[in-house]
């Protein structure tokens, strides 16, 4: 159970992110995706948020704007006591080192012309001053802290596994001991066989450094595994948002209760009596959302105020976010 005397680290709030469309001989903005639609949640001190999704909801495009890597488009983000939602990237520049990354392939991430010495000493080399020694003992003293062998550091991203490479990239994210980091889907370009290393390795960490985590995946096992509460997001909102068991056990939204009915169970038993939720049609399109609540070309307990009215995002429960008029109906009728 989450502390409730913990303080916010990270507050978020109506965090909107809207790309334009361009088209025609003269580039003109004919529309725009709405990749990111006025979410709003906090991630409390040492905790990991987990954010889980279809593909294509939002989730990764949350989370890098989140850290400003790119300019929002509306919202606010207030980052250890500092709002950065429209801070220049001159002024955040300080700020860096408190929020760090990492990212979804390993690969994609690595610089293939530097040695994992050099990419784990780059933020070292722009943000502080420590001498050569110094930074050689600290890459040294990295390397130990993620399970690498400190004698491989001359080598090459291209000489590592896919899970040595996430741990070098980890390293990279611990160089300059940010409070909070994002994992954006850090074991999903990996084996099955190294994706619970990985997921150990980072739960090690966060109790030896105190470090808060915002946890992206569509894995929702390996969530369970290690968020403290868990954010639903589809089409660019965030459907639902709870404590990891309270979630599980008793999902709200009908979107949370289809994504959990498709998480395989081992038991047999259990398997044959859990009640599968199978969603008819497609994802709408994110430059094109229905009318009223996103989920509602595909609900199963669809009503017709669901196809007018966007329904309020607001808390249910202690703890418990649900965006959904089933809900909020019924809470309105008992009260």
């Amino acid at each position: 159970m989450l502390d409730q005397t913990v303080k916010p680290l990270v507050r978020v709030r109506d965090l909107k992110m809207h790309f334009p469309i361009h088209a025609g001989l003269l580039r003109r903005r004919v529309g725009e995706v709405k990749a990111v639609d006025g979410v709003s949640f906090d991630v409390m001190e040492g905790e990991t948020l987990g954010l889980v999704g279809e593909s294509g909801c939002g989730k990764s495009t949350c989370g890098r704007a989140l850290l400003r890597l790119y300019d929002i488009t509306s919202g606010d983000i207030t980052i250890d006591g500092h709002n950065i939602a429209t801070m220049s990237q001159n002024k955040l520049r300080p700020l860096r080192p408190t929020m760090q990354m990492v990212f979804q392939d390993p690969q994609a991430s690595l610089n293939p012309r530097m040695t994992v010495e050099a990419i784990i000493r780059e933020p070292l080399d722009e943000h502080t001053s420590l001498s050569a020694e110094e930074k050689r003992d600290k890459v040294a003293a990295l390397m130990d802290a993620v399970g690498l062998n400190r004698k491989f550091a001359k080598r090459y991203p291209h000489a590592f596994s896919g899970g040595q490479r996430q741990r070098i990239g980890i390293a990279r994210a611990l160089a300059l001991n940010p409070k909070f980091i994002v994992c954006d889907e850090p074991i999903a370009a990996l084996d099955v066989s190294i994706q619970a290393q990985v997921v150990n390795l980072l739960e090690d960490l966060q109790e030896q450094f105190g470090l808060t985590y915002l946890f992206i995946s569509h894995d929702l096992s390996m969530v369970r595994h290690i968020a403290t509460r868990v954010a639903v997001m589809y089409l660019g909102k965030i459907a639902e948002l709870a404590p990891r068991e309270a979630l599980y056990r008793d999902p709200l939204h009908p979107y949370t209760k289809a994504l959990l009915s498709a998480v395989p169970e081992p038991d047999p038993d259990l398997a044959r009596s859990t009640e599968r939720v199978i969603l008819k049609g497609d994802v709408p399109s994110p430059s094109n959302p229905p009318k009223g609540c996103n989920f509602c070309t595909r609900c199963p307990a669809v009503m017709d105020i669901c196809k007018q009215i966007d329904p309020e995002y607001r808390q249910v429960q202690p703890g418990r976010f649900v965006a959904c008029h089933l809900f909020n109906e019924t809470t309105t009728t008992a009260g």
